[in-house]
Order: C-alpha cells, then structure tokens, then sequence
C-alpha cells in the first residue's frame, strides 16, 4: 500500500515509465489516484471488474480500492494522488475518463513540481486547477463487471484471454451445468447486463491494446472471430461512440 499520509499537501504527481507486459501485483492507495497513459494501454483489474484504458485517457482510482495493474506496449504514465476529502464522493468503483487538452498540459506539468510545492505560489494555483478540472472528466465505457459467484466468475475470466463473439449461452450453460434461464437470471444479475451485452464488451476491450500498438482493424476482427471488418466496427462504433481508428496511435 502506497502512502503519501506524510506529504503535507492535497495532491501529489509523479511520472514512471513501463515496459511492455509489465505487471503491478495487487496493492491500494491511501489517496485517491488518477492515472494518466501517454502511451501504451492500462488494463486494471479489481474484485468488481476491469477496467481497459487507451492511450490519451485516464483511469480513476478511489482510495481503498486493491487493484492489479497491467501494461500493453511501452507506457509512459502520469500519476496524481489526491487526499479522499478532494473529489467529494465517490461509489468506490474506478473508472475510464477522457483526458481533455488543458488537463494533459496540467498533467505534464504537475510531475515537475515538487511534493512540498508552495501553496500560495504557481505550483498551488496548477494543483488547485487540476483539482477543478478532475471534476469536469467524462467518464467512458471502458469498464467490464465480473460476478462474484466462483465458477462465474472464472469462466468469464477464462473468457476474457480468448474472447469471441460466437460463443452461446448454451456453451456457457453446458461447461456451468446451469439451465438457460437460471444462468441469464444470475449473470444479469451480477453483472447488471445481458451475456450478449457482456461478450461484446470483453472483445472490445480485447481489441484496445493491439488498437494501440497499431494494427490493422481487419487483421483484429478475424482474429477474434468476427465474419468481417464492417461488423466489428459498426458494434465498436455502436458501444463506444467512435469508430476502432480513433483508437489506433499509428495507421496501416
């Protein structure tokens, strides 16, 4: 657990660089984090879920949470802790933000200042603005809730290393041993969406890291199964608002 109790200020930045498959074992915060990806691809995984996010966005962490980080690509990331009382409250669950072009320059910016900044001075003024502008972060639907109930829970994990829009509620009825209709009932009830809605995400979400690292979106709809391009990117388009070449850093 990292802590920052001793740092007598309300928000703290540091910036560290990652190697490609780097992971971060599980640990929590005694502030409350946002992370910032200039590159590379997040993925963050909790009790409750995961979380994927893309180069040029931001994850928001609550103080409290235990979370296990993992890193697609070279990832140059800048952090802000924030002590609880700073964001009002929360639902303690993390979250996907956009990252506007004012708070990726207060970003940058922030991991110059030293820990012990002036408050009265310009290094307090950029830490208040971030405070402000934190606030003002949309949120984006970058996140996939996992069940608690065991074996569930970790078919969907099995699920998530390999995921594929053609497998059934029956597959999954079939290696569960569960009827059609008590399965839908609980995974409904778990997750707070249908199988189907939930499938579709976890590809989504699979495709982000090689959507980031620059390869070709035919090549990533084949792979997991998708009968053609045009089909992966109208259900893209369709959950996340933006078409998979908004999400690429290069183009091919």
């Amino acid at each position: 657990m990292s802590s920052f109790r001793e740092v007598p200020r309300p928000v703290i930045a540091l910036g560290t660089d990652y190697p490609d498959g780097h992971v971060i074992a599980a640990h929590r915060h005694d502030r409350d984090q946002l992370l910032y990806g200039m590159t590379g691809v997040l993925m963050a995984s909790t009790p409750q879920g995961a979380w994927m996010m893309p180069p040029q966005r931001g994850m928001l962490i609550p103080a409290g949470v235990i979370h296990e980080v993992r890193l697609f690509g070279d990832v140059k990331m800048r952090s802000l802790y924030l002590r609880p009382d700073r964001l009002g409250a929360t639902d303690n669950q993390c979250k996907v933000v956009g990252i506007s072009s004012l708070m990726r320059h207060l970003l940058i910016e922030a991991v110059a200042v030293p820990p012990e900044y002036d408050m009265a001075g310009r290094d307090g003024a950029l830490m208040a603005l971030i405070e402000h502008e934190i606030k003002r972060l949309p949120v984006l639907p970058l996140s996939l809730p996992l069940p608690e109930q065991a074996g569930l829970r970790e078919k969907c994990r099995v699920f998530l290393a390999s995921p594929t829009p053609h497998e059934t509620i029956d597959d999954w009825c079939d290696h569960l041993g569960m009827s059609r209709r008590s399965f839908t009932r609980q995974f409904r009830k778990e997750t707070g969406s249908s199988f189907v809605e939930w499938r579709q995400q976890a590809c989504i979400l699979a495709a982000l890291p090689r959507l980031a690292n620059g390869e070709a979106v035919t090549t990533i709809a084949m792979d997991l199964g998708y009968d053609n391009p045009a089909a992966f990117s109208n259900m893209f388009k369709r959950i996340l608002g933006a078409s998979p070449r908004d999400y690429r850093t290069t183009d091919t």
